[in-house]
């Protein structure tokens, strides 16, 4: 008989200079609604639309938490060290435990856009992952037309592996037509990786261009 191993994330908080990436509270749903219900948020994701506020108790209290408990992965959401407002969110997901590789997806707040929050995020996540949980591979999907994404794959050091044709589905409204319905189109996803080697320098690189932050987490 084979035994089966659970494998679970331990319950964290991570920390760099201006921001702290901790598990979902109820404190969070008010603007975990405004954010989810942006026009960029609704164009690159699956999440319900209009996203109400039945759908971020969801999130919170169940589908979030279980992710960890149930060995998927972790979701976290990223605030501003000072203010402690919501700015973003940050989930590791399709986790496989014996190859050590694990899938990231994040979002950032329309009112925190801008800032590298994203890309100091994930990167600290991705060095959380490769030096305390001995994990060989972070992989990250974009759509083909959301730059923004791939800009922050780009910053932390990710290396573009190929396109998975006609593989996601966005949503887009007609240019003239912006309070118009939402409708579903068909687009590529770019397969982005990012290897423990990969990050040598990437830190160093980072504070040259302002980030001063990327070398101090916890």
């Amino acid at each position: 008989m084979e035994l089966r191993m659970t494998t679970t994330f331990p319950d964290i908080s991570i920390s760099t200079e201006r921001l702290v990436l901790r598990p979902y509270e109820d404190a969070d749903i008010a603007a975990h609604i405004e954010m989810m219900n942006d026009e960029m948020v609704v164009a690159w994701t699956s999440a319900p639309h209009p996203y109400t506020a039945a759908d971020a108790e969801e999130w919170v209290r169940r589908i979030a938490p279980a992710e960890r408990t149930e060995g998927r992965g972790v979701v976290l959401a990223v605030t501003e060290f000072l203010t402690q407002r919501l700015v973003g969110t940050i989930r590791l997901q399709n986790t496989n435990w014996h190859t050590r590789a694990t899938e990231v997806a994040y979002i950032t707040a329309p009112w925190a856009r801008g800032e590298g929050y994203a890309t100091e995020s994930v990167l600290a996540v991705a060095r959380w992952l490769f030096r305390d949980q001995r994990f060989e591979r972070l992989e990250l999907r974009t759509a083909a037309d959301n730059t923004a994404s791939q800009q922050v794959a780009q910053k932390i050091g990710c290396i573009s592996e190929g396109v998975l044709r006609n593989a996601w589905i966005a949503r887009t409204r007609p240019d003239d037509d912006p309070e118009g319905g939402w409708t579903d189109t068909r687009t590529d996803l770019i397969v982005w990786s990012l290897l423990p080697e990969d990050l040598e320098g990437v830190a160093d690189q980072l504070a040259d261009t302002g980030y001063s932050s990327f070398t101090d987490w916890n």
